[in-house]
């Protein structure tokens, strides 16, 4: 039994890079990467943050490090693409998490507003998919993970340029798939049910919407961290080899109602 769960699950000897690791979803997902036997490097614009996340990933027996990067912007997207070719080699696995949701009225939203969340939650999963996906091509093996959301395929809570974002995040996963699978890459996304997280700490500061979502879900209560981990194992083994081209909900049934 151990030996093929190991077979399907296992990714000792993976390389893998979390963008938006610090924290969040992100750091619930590499911490499950690494737990299953990743060398995970994390990225995100704060350094003290990134540092923290990988003495925990370390404390739990990981192999970790960090990279500051501000995914906001073309240049140092690249730059921290550079940086892990030079100090790491390309990654086997790419999870995008990163984000920023920018929630004032359409009518507010500035094109300020829509360049930094195009930039940071479209753009940056581009550019690093241009970089890696090819070389893991080159390879036969490689997995990318995209973090979409529920705004992908429905508007709600001011979703504005941050829901457009995630539902071309879907699509770029379509592409990205469609580019590299016959290659042995697979690409998919996750889309998260309503949870606890800095993007949605707004939200959550609401204690009658944050149960009304509950409500809405078929399994009677909010998302938590936990829940991505095992689908996030799951998408970047062996497990998902004729997987590809999904954006998989995660959400306790709140899309199906």
């Amino acid at each position: 039994m151990d030996a093929f769960i190991d077979d399907l699950f296992s990714l000792k000897g993976r390389q893998a890079l979390v963008t938006g690791g610090s924290s969040g979803i992100g750091l619930a997902i590499a911490s499950a990467l690494s737990r299953a036997g990743a060398a995970v490097v994390l990225t995100a614009r704060r350094a003290d943050p990134l540092a923290e996340a990988v003495r925990t990933l370390r404390a739990e027996g990981g192999t970790a490090d960090w990279i500051d990067a501000d995914l906001g912007d073309r240049d140092a997207t690249h730059q921290l693409a550079d940086t892990l070719l030079e100090q790491y080699g390309a990654p086997d696995i790419l999870v995008n998490s990163a984000g920023v949701n920018i929630r004032p009225p359409l009518e507010e939203l500035t094109e300020s507003d829509w360049d930094r969340t195009l930039r940071t939650n479209l753009d940056a999963p581009f550019v690093l998919g241009q970089r890696f996906g090819p070389r893991m091509a080159e390879k036969g093996w490689g997995r990318i993970i995209n973090i979409a959301s529920q705004q992908a395929v429905r508007a709600f809570g001011n979703s504005g340029a941050y829901g457009v974002s995630k539902a071309a995040l879907t699509a770029l996963t379509r592409s990205q798939a469609e580019a590299w699978s016959a290659r042995g890459v697979c690409v998919n996304a996750i889309a998260p049910g309503f949870v606890h997280t800095p993007l949605n700490e707004a939200v959550f500061r609401d204690p009658v919407r944050t149960e009304a979502m509950a409500r809405r879900t078929m399994a009677g209560r909010n998302s938590e961290l936990g829940d991505f981990t095992g689908v996030a194992v799951f998408l970047a083994s062996a497990a998902s080899s004729y997987v590809t081209g999904q954006t998989i909900f995660v959400d306790g049934g709140f899309s199906a109602t």
